[in-house]
């Protein structure tokens, strides 16, 4: 695509957004309908995250600095609403799996149209920064000998001998194999001959054996024929991919490529870009900042006489905390600022006098006219239903999209053909920004004049300004001490790099498995409005759950702006059977976010940090260094042990428990800007106290066994990802039935066992089917469902 193609999507996807924003606009009368509620949530959702994906697409690939600037700010305030829309359905559904089968079929779209795309920006924007991390981590890991992932350093060499030895064996044996085959077709050619000659030789009929061959021929002939016309109408009808489906097209290929060489241009415009901001900057001051700051003095001495000339004494001129002259002059004209003056003036009479009055009449009953108030507010709120909550991000993107309009919108860039920076708009941001530069050293000079005025003018003397001093000293009292309680560092005296360094060392610190979330492979649940309609609960399929996690975990830890703003979530619980990617989630939000992996599990911080002095000292060091590195996510695994009812002996020397108190505490201390999320993952949590362990975990995510639709995507993308080929001889429809109950883990095991190297060289000859699958898993134990249906006690709570 071409930047003027783009463009136009760029374009496109604004409109969209500008029709949307006017729709929540007119949404201000309260509703009383949940159905009509929830539906209109729904529509907006969806619309949002069709615009969240091009605004993503195009932000990723337009190379105009500027546009991308102001697309990256919409971009997260549509990423935002689409978090605080999530919420409101949650709090309305008290659920937080929800289906939009009809809305869907409304709008006729696909459910893979949902699905919630990661900003590619996550990574690239920090790409040096993860390397250089990584590089680090890998450093240290090796020094101290836990480097466990690299298994080509454990392949031990052997002895020139041996090796002389085992090459020898293995050439024997191929000699061998040779001669065999040889012996055996002599073999075959004397039991032939004998056999003729027992026989007694006969003259061949040539018609015969010419009718013989012609009839085998014109049955294979016709057998393959009668295939290939079969594979050709299975095509045609859309059961099966068409030819060369899976191999990557050369348009592909070439798309990658100009993908890449864009990735080059934007790079370099933007460096260009940063160039220019110091380059225009300069050149402005230099030809333009001398007539700014004498019109400035001119406008300020104005308004220094009219104010004199109209009330009789010099104004006070602002201080500079206050923010100087830009504050009575923020784009007004002086004639205006007089007027302000005046009825400034007036107002304060009126005050005045009001203030009169009301002391003068006092009202008696003070108190239960207020309780009254509270009782009606109190009414009208029942009375008047559902309202949309207000919006944090609804500004920002208006804001956007008004600065689309009046610049972008029908800008002639007919001059800019390579998209590079545009130098007036660079001028006129730049202007403002030298004007207030040059305001803060002419308000030092009028100040000094305006008192010299005075002293001449008028002979006042200015007396000093009272101060609070008491007051000031107590609040100042106040605020130390508490600061002092907060900034209580431990660690004052050490680097984060040693800090980092012992972590790693200690194994608190992991190294995240490179996952993507789209790795995590599922189907969707297309019957979950028609079941709720039914009051049926369906189970949420396994991209209910990759869309929760891509909401919950990834997209408020990826953009600092959407974390500080967006519903905080603290901390999240992955619950669900053995098997079924609880981990491989985990470390997936690691990958899509580039955040440090920190490892509190229970066997993991058993033994290490010993005492309580022991566990505040760890608690602080992990939480610094996820704080001064952030994007960090804390893992606890097997959470359920943190907060057992009763410690099995066993396990009572680990001290599963270590954690239970200060949770919460570390939960509190983290604020909006800490991008920190703690994420807990069980298969047992009917083993834990359940009132303290859902006070911990904002969010609770069920992770459910594989559906029959899952099961069946599962063992097709497994199978490929292993070097296996898929083939009409291999059903995957029945080994999807039969593995009913079979989690993730069992499938990946199964097939890794089965597919071997020799296995995968003999697929030409042999294709695989499904009994070889179905001998290998009935040695395994499927997940029941009353197993299932016990995790639901975490609904309840």
């Amino acid at each position: 695509m071409s930047n003027a193609m783009y463009n136009k999507m760029w374009h496109q996807t604004q409109e969209a957004l500008n029709s949307l924003l006017d729709k929540e606009s007119q949404l201000l009368e309260p509703q009383r309908n949940q159905v009509f509620i929830f539906q209109t949530l729904a529509t907006y959702y969806i619309k949002y995250v069709q615009i969240f994906g091009n605004l993503e697409n195009v932000y990723d690939q337009i190379v105009h600095p500027q546009k991308r600037r102001l697309i990256r700010k919409i971009l997260d305030g549509v990423m935002g609403r689409i978090l605080e829309l999530k919420n409101e359905m949650v709090e309305l559904e008290l659920t937080e799996f929800h289906y939009f089968d009809d809305i869907l079929q409304d709008l006729k779209l696909a459910p893979q149209q949902l699905d919630i795309p990661i900003p590619k920006y996550f990574l690239k924007e920090k790409m040096d920064v993860i390397k250089e991390r990584e590089k680090i981590l890998a450093q240290i890991l090796a020094a101290s000998g836990l480097d466990v992932t690299d298994t080509k350093s454990s392949v031990q060499g052997i002895p020139i001998e041996e090796a002389i030895k085992v090459i020898q064996m293995a050439e024997r044996a191929r000699q061998g194999r040779l001669r065999a085959v040889f012996m055996k077709q002599i073999f075959l050619q004397e039991y032939r001959a004998k056999q003729a000659r027992l026989l007694g030789e006969k003259v061949p009929d040539e018609e015969a054996a010419a009718v013989c061959i012609q009839k085998v021929w014109r049955g294979f002939h016709q057998n393959k024929k009668t295939e290939r016309e079969r594979e050709e109408e299975m095509v045609f009808l859309g059961m099966n991919p068409p030819p060369l489906f899976n191999k990557v097209s050369a348009t592909i290929i070439q798309a990658e490529k100009v993908i890449s060489l864009r990735n080059e241009v934007q790079s370099r415009h933007e460096e260009d870009y940063k160039e220019a901001l110091i380059t225009i900057k300069d050149s402005l001051k230099l030809v333009e900042g001398t007539d700014i700051k004498e019109n400035l003095q001119d406008q300020i001495r104005h308004w220094f006489i009219e104010c004199r000339n109209l009330t009789g004494t010099f104004p006070n001129y602002p201080k500079e905390e206050e923010g100087g002259s830009a504050v009575i002059f923020s784009n007004k004209t002086t004639e205006q600022v007089i007027d302000d003056i005046i009825a400034s003036q007036e107002e304060d009479e009126k005050t005045k006098k009001k203030k009169k009055t009301k002391k003068e009449k006092k009202p008696k009953n003070a108190k239960k006219d207020k309780e009254k108030k509270e009782t009606k507010e109190k009414n009208k709120e029942e009375d008047e239903g559902w309202k949309m909550s207000p919006s944090v991000f609804l500004p920002t993107m208006e804001e956007g999209n008004n600065v689309y309009k009046d610049l972008w919108k029908n800008k002639d860039e007919s001059w800019n053909f390579p998209q590079d920076y545009d130098p007036e708009l660079i001028k006129e941001e730049k202007r403002k920004e030298l004007e207030s530069e040059i305001r803060v050293q002419v308000d030092e000079l009028m100040r000094q004049e305006l008192k010299n005025l005075k002293l001449a003018v008028n002979r006042e003397k200015e007396l000093p300004a009272k101060t609070g001093k008491k007051g000031g000293k107590k609040k100042n009292k106040g605020k130390k001490g508490k600061k002092g309680k907060k900034d209580k560092d431990l660690t004052a005296d050490r680097t984060i790099e040693s800090l980092y360094k012992e972590l790693v060392e200690e194994g608190l610190l992991i190294q995240a498995l490179k996952v993507n979330l789209s790795d995590y492979i599922g189907e969707y649940s297309y019957l979950g409005t028609t079941l709720r309609q039914v009051s049926i609960e369906p189970m949420p399929s396994l991209l209910d759950v990759r869309q929760l996690i891509a909401l919950y975990g990834v997209l408020p830890l990826g953009s600092a702006a959407v974390h500080e703003k967006a519903p905080l979530v603290k901390s999240l619980l992955l619950a669900g059977p053995s098997g079924v990617g609880k981990k491989m989630l985990v470390h997936a939000i690691c990958t899509e976010t580039g955040a440090n992996l920190f490892d509190l599990s229970a066997a993991n911080i058993a033994g290490k940090y010993p005492g309580k002095n022991g566990l505040q000292m760890m608690l602080h060091m992990v939480f610094k260094v996820a704080h001064q590195l952030q994007p960090s996510v804390v893992w606890i695994g097997d959470t359920e042990k943190t907060f057992y009812k009763k410690v099995p002996s066993a396990e009572r020397m680990m001290e599963p428990k270590r954690l239970k108190k200060q949770l919460p505490k570390i939960l509190k201390l983290l604020k909006p800007d800490d991008r920190i999320l703690i994420v807990g993952t069980t298969k047992r949590p009917f083993d834990a106290e359940l009132q303290s362990f859902c006070r911990v975990y904002q969010k609770i995510i069920l992770i459910p066994r594989p559906d029959y639709a899952s099961r069946y995507v599962l063992w097709k993308e497994i199978i490929q990802r292993n070097g296996g080929v898929v083939t009409n001889a291999l059903n995957i429809s029945c080994l999807a039935k039969v593995t009913d109950g079979f989690t993730q883990g069992h499938i990946v095991q199964v097939v890794k066992g089965v597919l071997t190297d020799r296995r995968i060289r003999q697929q030409i000859h042999k294709p695989l089917t499904a009994i070889e699958f179905i001998e290998s898993i009935t040695s395994m134990s499927p997940v029941y469902q009353e197993e299932e249906e016990s995790f639901k006690v975490l609904e309840v709570q």
